[in-house]
């Protein structure tokens, strides 16, 4: 997967946010608030190259078994993809 807005990611008042900086500004207005689960996720993202991958990190990270992890893995970043937020890298869209 690869990032493709520009995002900032901040802690404001104890919450953790993504702030569009730049030209998403412009097409985004407005903050998006992350769960842990989902900071973790945005922050990992290119540092993987598979679902499996991110959900095996994701349960070294945190005591949640494993559907789990793969559910919320596939419904944030299902969701990231269908914003624009991120892109597939690979010819055949998957990840």
């Amino acid at each position: 997967m690869k990032i493709v807005k520009e995002f900032i990611l901040r802690d404001i008042a104890g919450e953790c946010v993504l702030v569009p900086t730049g030209e998403t500004t412009q097409e985004f207005n407005g903050l998006i608030t992350l769960s842990d689960t989902a900071r973790f996720i945005w922050e990992n993202l290119e540092k993987v190259d598979s679902t499996k991958e991110m959900v095996d990190l994701i349960l070294e990270e945190y005591e949640i078994d494993e559907q789990t992890a793969l559910q919320d893995t596939v419904q944030f970043v299902s969701q990231l993809v269908q914003a624009g937020f991120i892109e597939c890298t690979k010819e055949d869209k998957t990840w």
